[in-house]
């Protein structure tokens, strides 16, 4: 929250747990570990922070964005972190050391969003200037950019990799989200309804058997 503060519920009857102090400033974006002993939150305070779930524990500060940290991500193994910063740069993250293994410069505006592939192998970033660059997160290389076709380029606030990695969900704020192959760069379909212009709109893929 913009109270800087993380609050835990359960989820099956909504019973307040414990509440997370540590960061300096509001809190934009937190993320679990797969195995949700671990939490990861981003701060205008220009900070990541890991706290342990369990004992709310504050275990780790990383340092090293230059402005605000609007969003952040475990990798499926959860071993590394991604995130995303109004210094227009990606970092990855160690866990276990805190230390940066990567900067990306990623993006010519504010990186609003962060998702690892399922294997994670690949990192999707998306940006106020419109695209979404897609990583590989060993090399540090963009392997593609994906773009609208038409040279629109509404601010992206959310990027989200399908299950099986081959699709791309992007929010966009110009009250759409695009789904988008990632194979080919191919425009799929946009998803319309909301009014949004200002803030993240949040989409996700289902998961099914078979």
């Amino acid at each position: 929250s913009a109270d800087k503060t993380i609050k835990i519920w359960t989820a099956d009857n909504g019973q307040y747990v414990l509440t997370l102090t540590g960061h300096e400033s509001g809190i934009n974006d937190i993320s679990w570990s797969s195995d949700s002993k671990y939490i990861a939150s981003a701060s205008d305070d220009k900070h990541v922070l890991i706290w342990d779930a369990g004992t709310g524990e504050m275990i780790k500060t990383l340092r090293g964005h230059t402005n605000w940290v609007f969003c952040v991500n475990f990798n499926p193994q959860s071993n590394l972190l991604a995130s995303g910063s109004y210094d227009e740069s990606v970092k990855i993250w160690d866990v276990k050391s805190g230390r940066t293994i990567r900067t990306l410069p990623a993006h010519s505006d504010p990186v609003s969003a962060v998702d690892f592939s399922r294997d994670g192998t690949l990192l999707a970033s998306g940006s106020y200037d419109g695209l979404v660059r897609i990583w590989d997160t060993h090399l540090g290389q963009c392997v593609k950019s994906i773009i609208d076709e038409d040279g629109r380029t509404p601010p992206i606030s959310f990027v989200k990799f399908s299950p099986n990695s081959r699709f791309i969900l992007a929010g966009n704020l110009d009250h759409s989200i695009r789904l988008w192959d990632y194979s080919d760069s191919q425009y799929l379909k946009t998803y319309a309804g909301h009014k949004n212009q200002k803030f993240c709109c949040v989409g996700t893929f289902s998961y099914t058997t078979g």
